[in-house]
């Protein structure tokens, strides 16, 4: 999808992305910043004041005020938060369009952070936390993050934080966090869908005009660091066991990013990859089974996943890195072919909403750096060759990198160690 990108004297970057057959229109606010840009007593901070900046502004003396406006639309909103982005939106109807851009701009630009809103919140973020502890099929991701990053670096830290942090913030970190980090030139007010383009770049000069200038933040380098295997077991009674087999890989806009998403498409990219071949329909060991890469700045993941019955673990560790070694040797003309239709199509329908374009266009100009659009991206994929895929697999996927991360009744590092040869 194509973009415009305008710039206003204050750094801060205005995203459009007009469609006249939508009817609807999404407006984000975006900032360049999240868990990876805190030290380790502000872990957990970014997340923390995304849910803050709901509770009020001066216009919009509380929650319930900025619910009710947009409950008054029918519009729906929500914010998220990543390692290295966080963000807030509205989606509305395309008649609503000033609503949703008056409030978005409001509670990003003019948080009050109440302190007995955040005294409040702070069961509900324990609660939060208590949730997904309580799901090992995603808490294994953290624990995994944390085995291939290490518990020192922020990549490493969960981007919830720990309880402690939570239970000892204070208003002022909070205002000081966002001072420091919700700068102009670290963020962009992103808008897709229906709407007008002078209207909206007009409403964005006028609104953003006077945001806070400041130097862009900058997180810890990273660098990896790892001449051996590593297994992490966290013990937990569960009728399953939730495994991440994961290794460093390509970092954003590297030569090599898009052979390692051919490469993990492969692996593991749907019903007819490897990894859903071997390990689901020809042995019956797990029911959801895939492989994907992510990026950072400075470095990527490339891991596979799986939840699998407790007896079965090892075979399935086997079964999955028999796969890796595999792959090495070399992919087919037909997979190759398979993989990069596969990437381009979930792309596309990933980004069948206004929402979900404008967290990509967002992400692409904050994070990535980048205006590129889809069909830069696409064109890229296409021109993987199978030799590539072979080559990254085999500078990749070896031994010595390997990082196995298990949620389950296992307490046994030695026997999972072992297994780990490719």
């Amino acid at each position: 999808m194509k973009f415009q990108t305008h710039t206003l004297k204050n750094g801060l970057k205005v995203l459009l992305a007009p469609s006249k057959g939508e009817g609807s229109v999404t407006v984000m606010a975006m900032t360049g910043t999240g868990s990876r840009y805190e030290s380790a007593k502000e872990n957990g901070m970014a997340h923390f004041l995304e849910h803050m900046v709901f509770k009020g502004t001066k216009k919009r003396p509380n929650a319930k005020a900025i619910a009710e406006e947009l409950d008054g639309v029918g519009g729906m909103f929500n914010a998220f938060t990543g390692k290295d982005h966080t963000a807030y939106y509205a989606k509305v109807d395309k008649r609503h369009f000033e609503t949703a851009f008056s409030v978005v701009s409001d509670i990003f630009l003019n948080p009050k952070f109440p302190a007995s809103e955040i005294k409040r919140e702070k069961g509900t973020i324990i609660e939060e936390i208590n949730m997904y502890q309580d799901m090992p099929i995603r808490n294994v991701l953290d624990d995994a993050d944390e085995t291939i990053f290490g518990k020192e670096n922020p990549l490493g830290r969960t981007i919830l934080g720990p309880k402690k942090n939570i239970l000892a913030f204070t208003r002022k970190d909070f205002v000081t966090y966002f001072e420091k980090n919700y700068v102009a030139e670290n963020s962009a007010i992103c808008i897709v869908g229906s709407f007008s383009e002078k209207k909206a770049l007009s409403l964005a000069k006028k609104t953003f005009a006077n945001m806070r200038i400041g130097d862009v933040p900058s997180h810890e380098p990273y660098v990896h660091e790892q001449e051996s295997p590593r297994v992490n077991l966290h013990y937990k009674k569960t009728d399953q066991t939730h495994m991440v087999i994961a290794l460093p890989s390509c970092e954003l806009n590297s030569k090599k990013e898009t052979t390692a998403e051919v490469l993990s498409a492969i692996l593991g990219g749907g019903m007819s990859s490897r990894l859903f071949t071997q390990v689901r329909e020809r042995r019956g060991l797990a029911y959801y089974v895939k492989a994907d890469h992510d990026g950072y700045s400075d470095i990527g993941s490339f891991y596979m996943r799986a939840g699998v019955s407790n007896t079965s673990t090892e075979e399935a560790v086997k079964v999955i890195l028999k796969e890796v070694s595999s792959i090495k040797k070399g992919v087919s003309a037909k997979e190759l072919k398979k993989a990069k239709e596969y990437i381009k199509g979930t792309t596309a329908l990933s980004l069948d909403t206004t929402d979900a374009q404008a967290a990509h266009i967002g992400y692409t100009s904050l994070v990535r750096k980048s205006t590129k659009d889809l069909k830069v991206f696409n064109k890229a994929i296409d021109k993987v060759t199978a030799k590539q895929v072979k080559d990254l697999a085999k500078e990749l996927l070896v031994t010595n990198k390997l990082s196995l991360t298990i949620i389950g009744p296992h307490k046994d590092e030695k026997k999972f160690l072992k297994l780990l040869k490719v």
